[in-house]
């Protein structure tokens, strides 16, 4: 099930930041088994817009978090939709979770209401370009344009990048030259 689907049934429901935390804690506890093994492997976790607004959140990532060690187990995937929300809050929000060690990406980078002049301000690490450009790019010149300017553009600001839904071999070799 993608997690535009089950996210949204549990915020529906209400259920978001419980759902939330407990995949917080159960990236870090696994994470933190991989390190004790000698592995150095971060997790990923979706948060949704609804969660990273709520006024309770900071203090319960830290709380999970309890040290810049653990910060650095896990990366917040959050949404374009965030720039639509209270600009301010936000990158507050986004810089106390930065110092904590969390890394944060840009999820579905290219599908939502991105603002560059914002994007460059907020302490993100990571663009993950939607999969919709890189499953057709291959076929589709555009989508091709559109990976390879959004890459540039990734790079230029310092950022890293992640290509979603890679599934052959030709793909990952353009991409890989890109």
């Amino acid at each position: 099930i993608p997690p535009t689907i089950f996210i949204q049934a549990l915020e529906q429901s209400g259920q978001i930041d419980r759902y939330t935390y407990w995949a917080i804690e159960a990236a870090l506890h696994k994470a933190n088994h991989w390190r004790q093994q000698g592995r150095s492997i971060k997790i990923a976790v979706n948060i949704s817009t609804m969660t990273l607004m709520n006024p309770l959140f900071l203090h319960k990532i830290h709380e999970l978090v309890s040290n810049n060690s653990n910060g650095e187990l896990l990366i917040f995937e959050i949404t374009e939709n965030l720039f639509l929300s209270e600009y301010d809050r936000l990158a507050d929000t986004l810089a106390l979770i930065h110092s904590l060690g969390i890394v944060l990406s840009i999820d579905d980078f290219g599908t939502g209401y991105s603002s560059l002049s914002r994007l460059k301000k907020l302490p993100v690490s990571e663009l993950k370009i939607d999969r919709s450009f890189i499953s057709d790019m291959m076929r589709n010149p555009d989508d091709e344009v559109i990976v390879h300017s959004t890459i540039e553009l990734a790079h230029n600001l310092g950022l890293s990048v992640t290509a979603e839904g890679v599934e052959n071999r030709e793909t990952y070799t353009r991409l890989a030259e890109l």
